[in-house]
């Protein structure tokens, strides 16, 4: 049993996206040959209602997956298609871009607005897929508690607890609570890239202490160790995934291999003719 070591620290930094929405921009474009197949990661961690209410007006998307998974507060959500819903504390939306989509997201005001939205990279032969909508919520996501930790199976499994089953990457994904003053030990697939994202608490990781909103990298090796700092708990989530290994040409919302295929999405985004399937459950 080989344990995995920290190779890569992110610290996310502040940034502003959509129509103003204040947020930590943690992995991207500086990231993501490194972190494959997991692209961008932005946290949002606010109580002020101003920061995020603005929201992300109708934007596209292709040859992605997006996730949104929120602890707290709620979000409205709905695409060009007709396809609407609401995304509330404790539930995920996996959506896949696929060929192409235009969506919005939009907050609403919330005591407290606390979760995360990942991108994930599609390979070549799935970029141009189905749009698909994936709505992860109530028993689809698993749980298990001990002692030590409460951890809640958005996708993958945990100890054989199961979460859902994502139509494309086979991502592992958890949100752990990590009790104070204690450690988590997490098998991980060997092949698979893995990293956690530390969304509340500081962390103890191969005997460093790493501050809150860092994402951790970890090399080859068959699971990971995460203790909690001393002076509070620890709340992360945990990714893994099976690397793309392909080339990549990121312009905005659009990911695809090459800079000819970006400038022929964007190409068709003006001419209008950018939707090719409609959306799928």
């Amino acid at each position: 049993m080989s344990e995995r070591k920290v190779v890569r620290k992110v610290r996310g930094r502040p940034a502003v996206d959509g129509a103003g929405v204040h947020l930590v921009r943690v992995l991207g474009p500086d990231t993501m040959y490194d972190f494959d197949p997991f692209l961008m990661l932005d946290s949002f961690d606010s109580r002020n209602p101003d920061d995020y209410i603005a929201g992300f007006p109708m934007h596209p998307h292709r040859g992605i997956e997006t996730v949104t998974y929120l602890m707290s507060g709620e979000i409205d959500h709905e695409d060009s298609l007709g396809n609407k819903g609401k995304i509330m504390g404790g539930q995920s939306q996996w959506m896949t871009a696929g060929s192409g989509i235009l969506h919005q997201e939009m907050p609403k005001p919330a005591g407290r607005m606390l979760g995360v939205q990942l991108w994930i990279n599609l390979p070549k032969k799935d970029k141009m897929t189905d749009p698909k909508y994936f709505d992860i919520k109530g028993d689809m996501i698993g749980e298990m508690v001990t002692d030590a930790a409460d951890v809640k199976v958005i996708s993958g499994e945990y100890e054989g607890v199961r979460g859902a089953k994502p139509h494309h990457i086979q991502a592992t994904y958890y949100d752990v609570l990590l009790k104070k003053g204690s450690t988590i030990k997490i098998d991980t697939k060997p092949s698979e890239n893995v990293f956690v994202f530390l969304v509340e608490g500081d962390a103890v990781i191969g005997g460093e202490t790493i501050p809150e909103k860092t994402a951790v990298l970890f090399g080859k090796g068959d699971h990971i160790s995460v203790a909690s700092a001393k002076d509070g708990p620890s709340r992360f989530i945990f990714l893994s995934g099976e690397p793309v290994n392909e080339s990549i040409a990121w312009g905005g919302p659009i990911v695809m291999n090459t800079d000819e295929e970006l400038r022929h999405a964007f190409s068709e985004l003006q001419r209008g003719t950018f939707i090719k399937h409609n959306a799928s459950k």
